[in-house]
């Protein structure tokens, strides 16, 4: 079986290799929309929205005596107090302390922990674990579209105003006390489901899980019983917008592509694995594709990086720590020049700008779109929806400190010279949108 490593050189590069645009956005293979899009991201913020986490999202179960330490090892944050009914979220680098990825570690029981999120960070969790001396065991419990055997689990959340009424309903009485990002247990009629208490939307809520086998079940009691409260079922079109909306850049670009040290990863991922089919595109074109890496203080991570451990990337952090990062922050796009790109659909040829996809404008797996600010380049924005929430188009990136709260910028839409490789992308002509720099997307203040 070819390598991710021999994919990269016959494909004469990293960039190369991803600009091809093989796997296109990130799939949520779940129903498109249950009533409309508008009602179903509103009801995140107005009364309550149901969604269905339980295809999109790769697990990898960790066991052994082992775990923690092995956890640790790879883990830019500190594990102080984990254990039994936590979770943590595993921010992992690579030696000189780029991003490899995120995901969110569920701690079942004792040296028992299942590992949820995109491949990335579970990709390189397995890499360690498999080669290394580490007294563990892996499985995988793949996503949907790669799972013929079908989920372990389902993966519920409910968020909203009104998910509290909801979930006490359903439990016949109060919900128990769970911490923040700790997990504890409660009833949907007969069903004993598991709920994490965190917050995707903004608004409180829990993400519960059950044997797959009860997923319809649980579903309905669910629907029915917050019928009166508005619950809405989230389908895939407005599920994609949320992550933009609470503030989760969710499609960074894996750190794994280049560089000796991460070689012998390379050579045990297979050539047909997530890594070797992503897609990246955007108005940002750069030479070289450790220009895309990001580090922990570029996604927002900086305040729960810990030295209080040794792990893969620390020395690597250490050294640039110091240094002026880029921050996560928001930019709402100017009405007016979005309004010019949809009537530009009406031109002939390609004198059309690229396509503004509703809600979710992203049509790649990694996407980079360029942040100017007095045609000097200050970030890129990564995730870009129409929010009903918001009345408006914004997008969630990466921005240098020399672009304020307030001040003016400009993003590129659109890939340079009509086009890329890429299928899913049009002929279309580049064009640029005002926006705004924002701290979030419904602060008082822009």
């Amino acid at each position: 079986m070819a390598s991710l490593e021999e994919e990269i050189n016959n494909a004469g590069g990293a960039l190369a290799l991803l600009r091809q645009g093989r796997s296109g956005a990130y799939p949520f293979p779940i129903k498109a929309e249950f009533t409309n899009w508008r009602d179903e991201q509103e009801a995140w913020r107005n009364s309550a929205a149901l969604m269905d986490l339980s295809h999109h999202m790769t697990d990898l179960l960790v066991q052994g005596p082992d775990t923690y330490t092995l956890l640790q090892h790879l883990g830019a944050n500190s594990f102080e107090g984990f254990g039994p009914d936590s979770a943590k979220q595993l921010i992992a680098v690579r030696p000189d302390g780029y991003m490899i990825g995120d995901c969110i570690l569920f701690c079942a029981g004792d040296h028992d922990v299942r590992i949820v999120g995109r491949p990335p960070a579970l990709n390189w969790v397995e890499f360690n674990a498999s080669t290394g001396d580490w007294d563990v065991t892996v499985r995988r419990d793949e996503r949907t579209v790669n799972n013929p055997k079908g989920r372990d689990l389902f993966r519920l959340q409910l968020q909203g105003p009104h998910a509290a009424a909801i979930f006490e309903k359903v439990n016949g009485g109060p919900m128990p006390d769970i911490p923040f990002f700790h997990m504890g247990r409660f009833k949907v009629g007969p069903y004993e489901v598991t709920a994490l208490n965190h917050r995707m939307s903004g608004f409180p809520g829990y993400e519960f899980t059950g044997p797959y086998a009860d997923f319809e079940a649980v579903r309905d009691q669910i629907v029915e019983a917050g019928a009166e409260y508005g619950v809405r079922q989230v389908g895939a079109r407005a599920y994609a917008s949320v992550a933009t909306e609470s503030g989760w850049i969710a499609n960074t670009l894996p750190a794994t592509y280049s560089g000796e040290d991460m070689k012998a990863f390379r050579e045990w991922m297979p050539a047909r694995s997530f890594e070797g089919n992503l897609a990246l595109g955007g108005s940002y074109v750069a030479d070289r594709i450790e220009d895309y890496y990001l580090t922990p203080w570029d996604l927002g991570y900086g305040h729960i990086v810990k030295f209080d451990h040794d792990f893969v990337g620390r020395e690597g952090l250490e050294r640039i720590k110091d240094q002026p990062h880029r921050r996560k922050a928001w930019v709402l796009w100017d009405r007016h020049d979005v309004a010019k790109i949809f009537a530009s659909m009406y031109e002939q040829g390609d004198e059309r700008f690229k396509y503004l996809e509703m809600p979710a404008a992203f049509y790649t797996a990694c996407q980079f779109d360029r942040v100017e600010k007095d045609a000097e380049l200050v970030g890129a924005a990564m995730l870009t929806v129409y929010s009903a929430n918001v009345r408006g188009w914004i997008s969630l990136g990466t921005i240098d400190p020399t672009a304020a709260v307030g001040d003016e910028v400009e993003i590129v839409w659109g890939e340079p010279n009509g086009g890329s490789p890429n299928p899913a992308v049009e002929r279309h002509t580049q064009t640029r949108v005002r926006g705004t720099v924002m701290s979030r997307p419904f602060s008082n203040k822009h």
